[in-house]
């Protein structure tokens, strides 16, 4: 049905920071005398996803163990049960944010993982594909989330999309939402998983070291973080968002490119290294983890609220 597409430096957005940056830099006080107008993401009194969800994984095409357990890591540090939970900044304070858009929490769980090695439908996937993986493996209360190994092929990804997510009807009618991410390491990382890797266009400020050594993994966690959000806050186009249902800016790709304070077009803004690997990261997950996770929309203070 619905499909919202991201992608963290579109052609077009990448044409605009380039040529504020450079206005700004050739005038340092034109940014500081236009006061911006505060960001509102619309409610649009539709339903959102709250409670307990389950995440199922659909794996599609080949990838490792220790791939695998990056991004399930990630997941089970969202909604972790305490006395587990680190101390901010983490990945549970990150998604607490989710609680300030209308119904209270988003409890999340790692459902079933499903493992597609062998490529059923072939290496070049559309919308329709996605949408037919998901329904097949749908249950109630769930998000299913296919994530695509490096050499397969999606329709539009690297060139408008990172990462999507959607909705259609299952069992009985009901509507479900779904998602997916692709690993970009061997396509376009720089496109889909700066700022891990040099910019495809724009300033070529030296990428960061990615905080779990696996650019195209690390690239994807960014993208999920991005679509588990405006999964849960715009499941069905009638959540919060800015602009068109077709095109909106939801809670992350409203804060593009913002992951730590200080953030401007091309600098993801200042985050923490880690000392003995000289990673970047902005958030501690479960077993010793660190990610680093975009800024989110924040509806009590309407700003982007990065977690450094």
């Amino acid at each position: 049905m619905a499909s919202h597409n991201y992608c963290h430096i579109l052609l077009s957005l990448l044409l605009l920071f380039v040529t504020l940056a450079y206005q700004s830099f050739a005038n340092p006080r034109m940014l500081s005398l236009v006061k911006p107008k505060p960001l509102v993401l619309k409610y649009r009194d539709g339903v959102l996803l709250k409670g307990n969800i389950k995440v199922n994984l659909i794996w599609y095409g080949k990838f490792t163990p220790a791939q695998r357990a990056i991004i399930v890591d990630y997941l089970q540090s969202l909604s972790p049960k305490k006395p587990h939970t680190p101390a901010p900044p983490s990945v549970a304070s990150w998604w607490r944010t989710t609680e300030n858009y209308k119904g209270g929490p988003s409890i999340i769980t790692v459902g079933k993982q499903i493992f597609l090695h062998s490529y059923p439908i072939g290496k070049s996937l559309n919308t329709t594909h996605m949408e037919d993986i998901a329904f097949k493996f749908h249950n109630v209360n769930t998000i299913n989330v296919i994530l695509t190994a490096s050499d397969v092929l999606v329709e539009d990804f690297c060139m408008n999309r990172c990462g999507s997510h959607g909705w259609t009807r299952g069992k009985k009618g009901m509507k479900f939402a779904y998602g997916w991410v692709g690993n970009s390491a061997s396509q376009c990382p720089g496109v889909c998983a700066w700022p891990f890797a040099k910019p495809l266009v724009g300033p070529q400020i030296p990428p960061l070291v990615a905080p779990n050594g696996d650019v195209g993994v690390d690239g994807m966690v960014v993208n999920l973080a991005t679509v588990m959000a405006g999964t849960v806050t715009n499941p069905f186009d009638k959540g919060y968002f800015m602009g068109t249902p077709s095109i909106p800016l939801e809670a992350v790709t409203a804060c593009r490119g913002i992951f730590g304070s200080g953030a401007f077009p091309g600098f993801p803004g200042r985050v923490l290294v880690d000392k003995v690997t000289g990673s970047s990261y902005n958030a501690k997950g479960l077993n010793g983890r660190k990610y680093l996770l975009p800024a989110m929309w924040d509806p009590k203070t309407s700003t982007c609220k990065p977690l450094v």
